[in-house]
């Protein structure tokens, strides 16, 4: 018997001698029949001065009978008792936490610097080929996007629903939140979105490629008020500082990180942009749970099956028998 073999309802296996508690306890059940009375029946009566009694007759049943009714009884029993082969309980993933991607559409993004396997294509277009896999990989969190340049905007509230999410990235271009970028503004759209967030590990990864513009709300007072609020910060720097025109802020990104207990990653490719995704994925694995509902496989349909299969081919001999039987009585009495 498998490890795996459970029967949920074992009390139902007192049933199994009810059959025979029957038997031997209830008395045996008394039906009326015609008799065939002879036309000198009053006269032999009164010749030998008996009186007329009462008779009974008691129906047995053969062997195969008796074995028959067992086996289909036994069956029932066994489906009663429901049998089950129980799973291995299947590892579930875990909600855990509030994963906001942050990144920088300004138009410094439409730098055709990088490649895509082997062919040159804009910095925007290679993030967003290795953000669908990142996304993809996420299952467990509640994941949201907030674009940035001279303004930013949700492009997609937090929601377990990652392919929405991925879709929406797909649909974000360079230019449509302006050409100016400003970080500080951009944290501070994010941590609004966290205001009303109930799940308590709150981490954002913000991506760019420039400097902060100055104005508005400055990024360190923007990573003060993320700490505050226990947000975890991610900063992610593409491109190469100091080469080819890059105004990249490293410095200001790394204060950012630190300040919020998160880490700064430097992207200067595509390789690399996959490294950090892969890095990312250890500082914020995934959690699991047991899942409550084991896999369960029911086997009571097959007791049950047999049991009316038996019953199906017992009615069946039992009116071929009886329809031979009365075929024979026939040719006899016409014979």
């Amino acid at each position: 018997m498998p490890d795996n073999f459970h029967i949920a309802f074992p009390w139902a296996l007192t049933a199994l001698p009810l059959p025979l508690l029957v038997y031997w306890i209830l008395p045996s059940l008394h039906m009326r029949s015609a008799a065939l009375l002879l036309p000198t029946y009053h006269k032999a009566v009164e010749y030998t001065g008996q009186k007329p009694r009462k008779s009974a007759f008691v129906k047995r049943r053969g062997f195969f009978s008796w074995l028959i009714l067992m086996m289909i009884w036994c069956l029932l029993v066994a489906a009663m008792v429901n049998p089950q082969l129980v799973g291995q309980p299947e590892m579930k993933i875990k909600t855990s936490r509030s994963f906001l991607i942050v990144a920088d559409i300004s138009f410094s993004m439409a730098k055709d610097d990088w490649k895509i396997e082997g062919k040159k294509a804009r910095r925007w277009d290679a993030v967003k080929d290795v953000m669908h896999d990142f996304i993809k990989k996420r299952k467990g969190d509640r994941m949201g996007l907030v674009f940035f340049g001279t303004n930013a905007y949700i492009q997609a509230p937090f929601t377990p629903d990652l392919e929405t999410v991925d879709q929406m990235l797909e649909e974000a271009d360079v230019g449509m939140a302006g050409q100016m970028t400003h970080v500080g503004k951009a944290i501070n759209k994010g941590l609004e979105m966290f205001e009303n967030d109930t799940i308590k590990s709150k981490v954002m990864l913000l991506l760019t490629d420039g400097i902060d513009a100055g104005d508005g709300v400055l990024p360190l007072d923007a990573a003060d008020m993320a700490r505050k609020d226990s947000v975890m910060i991610y900063t992610l720097g593409i491109g190469t500082p100091g080469h080819g025109g890059s105004d990249l802020d490293e410095r200001t990104l790394q204060q950012i990180a630190e300040m919020t207990g998160g880490h700064y990653f430097l992207a200067k490719d595509e390789e690399r942009l996959k490294e950090i995704y892969t890095e990312l994925d250890k500082l914020e694995p995934m959690e699991y749970e047991e899942a409550q509902n084991k896999p369960i496989t029911r086997l009571y349909p097959y007791p049950l099956g047999i049991a009316l299969v038996i019953v199906l081919l017992s009615t069946l001999i039992a009116v071929l028998v009886s329809a031979i039987k009365v075929f024979r009585d026939r040719k006899e009495t016409y014979v």
